[in-house]
């Protein structure tokens, strides 16, 4: 807003005649203060002579310095800032005039230090009684007694940091909010007994149930965002135990532009009692490698794909190459893309990457400097009864990628593996063994190439999640395959985030891993989310174990025999080459000239759907991989 837009706001002329008036009185009280209260005609002429321009100028300074640029029914902290320093430039240039034409005979110094002070206090003063007005006189639900509010939700806030404060605050302040907040809950020692906008901390966590016997609470809000899974699944706990419905403010990394709202509270998901902190990056070391470049994710309309996207455009990529062999996903994503987030800077390619054609004229029109490769199927027992499409999809849509990658000097190539890749028992794992080999063997032509390997994803498409929670909402009953089966799970921004910061440190064929954390077992977790939704475990809703699917270990794995792991500087990744990769060009020549030749054999028997013959060959190509049928794997 410029001047000439604050002059035209009716409402800004009875703010600078109420200023006007202050800076008058602030004037007058402080040449009282110097006077002991007994001012002399000098005095009176000294203040009618000063009030002629004094006023004008501190108009002209708090008109430029955009105090009356500010909606003051929402005053802030901010504010007082700019208040102060307008105080203070308009004091500065008071002491500059009176020295430049008087030298300061015949007036004192202090008097203007004391004005410029009152004339904070009075403007500030005037703020603070326009903000308590609107907040306590305009929201006459919030000034009933407690007695006239049983209509009001009792709520407990469990946080009474930054974002419970906000919370309440929203709270109070919102007319249209049917809540009455009765306390808080932390387990900070320093907070106990003390209290935020006059609402109490009544105390820690292990009193939750205490506290709500005694306040009657019937909803509790769980403002605490980098809470532990351990920490959150003790509250749903004592919660379900106590008959109170809960909801939960979003993790750091689901907050926009830092706004906490009581509008972005939502139910307790799985994700929450996972308890996987936020991400650190190092987001210059991001950046300098996508700004301003051409990137290319395949498999841009899968959950990590699309999710990788979503994460790119953040660092201001030149434009953004969208590849996905299903149009239903690439068109959401495009759409997504371009009128949710105003990234405009992006194309839809429409095709499969096995096609050396598409991906030939693909490299020629796009120049991509950047490629993450995610297109892959990744459906265990999917791919057991048809292992054909995972060497068409995964192992030849790979090596046709890092072709075209070096031979259109692409910058860094990455490779979105799986922890299935380790020790492969099926054939999805083994596809995905054999792409890594692929890129390990293809070093030393220029371009970086490089493999992140890492567990489940929670959420993700084909995940147990969703599948669970479709049971659930059905009745019943959830099948889980095996009561001992584990698996390492992450979030879906997690994992695409890492998965950036670990292109940011690859030099070169690398397969990076992420930690996973402590595998979960699959059966607790369907406990878990049974709960969540406010059912008893095997009491309303039945557990079945169905027994191991195809191809299905009882729990995964990280990395394998030959496999040296190391840390990186990031602590959320490690990074491993696996043995013989490191001999030299010719040796990197020889193992790829081999590659080559036995996924010539893998084709033909993908030709003529020979599942037997395809799994013979990939034992042959991996040695590590067992085919299973049916059984379990230690």
């Amino acid at each position: 807003m410029n001047m000439y837009s604050q002059i035209k706001n009716p409402q800004i002329y009875l703010m600078i005649v109420s200023d006007a008036f202050i800076f008058a009185l602030a004037i007058v009280t402080a040449y009282l203060f110097r006077f002991d209260f007994s001012l002399n005609q000098v005095n009176i002429y000294q203040i009618i002579t000063i009030l002629i321009w004094i006023v004008p100028l501190k108009l002209v300074v708090f008109l430029s310095s955009g105090i009356y640029r500010g909606m003051w029914r929402y005053t802030s902290i901010r504010d007082f800032f700019t208040l102060a320093k307008a105080c203070l430039l308009s004091t500065l240039l008071i002491l500059v005039a009176i020295l430049y034409v008087s030298d300061f005979q015949g007036y004192s110094r202090v008097i203007f230090v004391v004005d410029g002070i009152l004339t904070f206090l009075f403007v500030g003063g005037k703020l603070i009684i326009i903000r308590s007005y609107f907040v306590h006189y305009t929201n006459p639900d919030q000034n009933k007694d407690i007695f006239s509010r049983s209509h009001f939700k009792k709520v407990l806030i469990i946080g009474a940091g930054d974002a419970g404060e906000k919370i309440l605050r929203e709270i109070i302040e919102n007319n249209q909010l049917h809540y009455m907040v009765v306390g808080f809950i932390d387990d900070d020692p320093v907070k106990q007994g003390r209290s935020i906008h006059g609402i109490p901390v009544l105390g820690k966590v292990k009193n939750i149930s205490d506290v709500l016997d005694k306040e009657e609470v019937q909803e509790i809000l769980i403002a605490i965002p980098s809470a532990n899974g351990e920490a959150i699944r003790q509250i749903v706990e004592t919660c379900k135990n106590c008959n109170v419905s809960y909801k939960i403010l979003p993790g750091i990394g689901e907050l926009i532009d830092g706004r906490v709202s009581v509008k972005i509270l939502r139910d307790i998901s799985y994700e929450d009692l996972l308890g996987r902190l936020p991400v650190k990056l190092d987001v210059s070391g991001i950046r300098s490698y996508l700004d301003g470049k051409c990137v290319l994710v395949t498999g841009c309309g899968g959950s990590i794909g699309s999710e990788l996207c979503r994460q790119v455009i953040k660092f201001q990529p030149r434009n953004l190459i969208l590849l996905d062999a299903s149009e239903t996903s690439l068109f959401n994503i495009q759409m997504e893309l371009q009128n949710e987030k105003y990234f405009r800077k992006c194309e839809a390619v429409l095709g499969q990457v096995q096609s050396d054609d598409l991906m030939n004229d693909l490299f020629r029109k796009f120049k991509p400097q950047i490629v993450f490769h995610a297109a892959a199927y990744k459906h265990v027992p999917m791919l057991e009864k048809n292992p054909w499409e995972a060497v068409f999809n995964n192992i030849i849509g790979g090596r046709v990628i890092i072709d075209m990658s070096i031979k259109y000097h692409v910058e860094r190539f990455v490779f979105v593996s799986t922890d299935k890749a380790v020790r492969p028992a099926n054939v999805m794992g083994a596809s995905k063994r054999v792409t890594e080999l692929i890129m390990q063997t293809a070093q030393g032509n220029g371009t970086r190439l490089m493999a992140v390997r890492f567990g489940n994803v929670i959420g993700s498409s084909g995940s147990v999640v969703p599948v669970f929670r479709r049971q659930i909402e059905r009745g019943g009953p959830l099948t889980v395959t095996h009561p001992e089966v584990s698996r390492y799970f992450m979030t879906i921004p997690e994992s695409s985030q890492l998965i950036l910061q670990a292109a940011a440190m690859g030099e070169g064929g690398e397969v990076f891993v992420l930690k996973m954390g402590t595998p979960v077992k699959i059966a607790d977790m369907a406990r878990d989310l049974i709960r969540l939704s406010g059912k008893d475990p095997d009491i309303d809703i039945e557990m079945i174990y169905t027994g191991l699917r195809e191809g299905e270990k009882l729990y995964e794995e990280l990395i394998t025999e030959g496999e040296d792991i190391l840390p990186t500087r990031h602590e959320k990744i490690m990074v491993l080459r696996s043995n013989g990769h490191e001999n030299g060009a010719n040796y990197l020549q020889i193992m790829r000239q081999k590659l080559d030749e036995d996924i010539e054999e893998l084709i033909k028997y993908s030709l003529c759907h020979d599942a037997g013959a395809i799994k013979k060959k990939l034992k042959e190509m991996v040695p590590e991989y067992t085919p299973q049928d049916n059984e379990a794997v230690l």
